[in-house]
């Protein structure tokens, strides 16, 4: 039997073949300005995690932290985010948005969301859309191509997680879930343009709301998130901590990013957290 460090070092070697590592070197050039450090590493445990010790130990600002495979990343909720070595995008921003007060964090990971769609929509033709908070549905199947987790990092720092697949085939997707990728929906990229084009997108959109005071109304987020998350007019499921879940209608995102659910009886109410199922989507 391998051991978990053999299995690692099999996995990456097998991707070699056919998928080419991220240039840091071009990395580093493409986004001199952009990002104040960014690391490629081959394999880690969560990038997440590594740059809440990076935090602590004060790394700036913008430090980006990429791994070419993952072995115990986190989605929301407690998750596991697998893929493939060197076929996604699997990577972690240290941001230290102190002008924010601390009531605005909220919408960091919908911005967040709402750039990668953004990102996805410029550089392909593939339909894309935001499920709440900030998954990323394409294809005409609304099958789920990313995810991303927001964690406090310390005192006016949060580390931004994200997990985007690129070029995972479609035999390479996990069974029983509906997911994709960018390219088993006919969007051929490379993941090193790819993953330029988000970072720029991603700290341009979150310099101008931390110019804001993180304000969503001023800088048109509330409202563009609105137009881009599908969740919004749909029948859905909220499975939230502890077993329960609600069948409603999901209305709006508030003032402080939470889900505006609507139930059989009428009454709205916001939906801080929880798992989000569009029951249109389930045959």
């Amino acid at each position: 039997m391998l051991a978990v460090g053999q299995t690692v070092s099999r996995l990456i070697k097998l991707c070699r073949v056919n998928n080419p590592a991220l240039d840091v070197t071009e990395l580093r050039a493409a986004l001199d300005g952009v990002v104040s450090g960014i690391e490629v590493v081959e394999a880690t445990g969560s990038t997440n995690a590594d740059l809440t010790a990076a935090s602590a130990a004060g790394a700036p600002d913008r430090t980006v932290l990429v791994a070419e495979l993952q072995n115990t990343g986190r989605g929301r909720l407690g998750r596991q985010w697998t893929s493939p070595p060197r076929v996604g995008l699997t990577f972690s921003v240290l941001l230290r948005p102190t002008e924010v007060p601390p009531h605005r964090l909220g919408w960091l990971p919908l911005l967040a969301g709402l750039s990668l769609l953004r990102t996805v929509r410029q550089l392909t033709s593939v339909d894309a859309a935001l499920k709440w908070p900030n998954d990323l549905l394409v294809g005409p199947r609304g099958a789920k191509c990313a995810g991303l987790l927001a964690e406090v990092a310390g005192p006016g720092a949060v580390v931004l997680g994200i997990g985007l697949n690129v070029r995972t085939r479609a035999e390479e997707l996990p069974e029983g879930v509906n997911a994709t990728s960018l390219l088993a929906e006919g969007a051929d990229l490379r993941r090193t343009d790819l993953l330029v084009a988000l970072l720029r997108r991603l700290l341009a959109d979150e310099a101008a709301w931390r110019a804001a005071a993180g304000d969503p109304e001023a800088v048109g987020l509330r409202e563009d998130y609105r137009a881009a998350c599908a969740t919004i007019g749909s029948p859905v499921r909220i499975e939230q901590p502890g077993g329960t879940s609600t069948v409603a209608t999901a209305v709006d995102v508030d003032t402080d990013g939470r889900l505006v659910i609507r139930d059989a009886t009428g009454a709205t109410r916001p939906v801080a957290a929880g798992d989000v199922v569009h029951l249109r989507a389930i045959p």
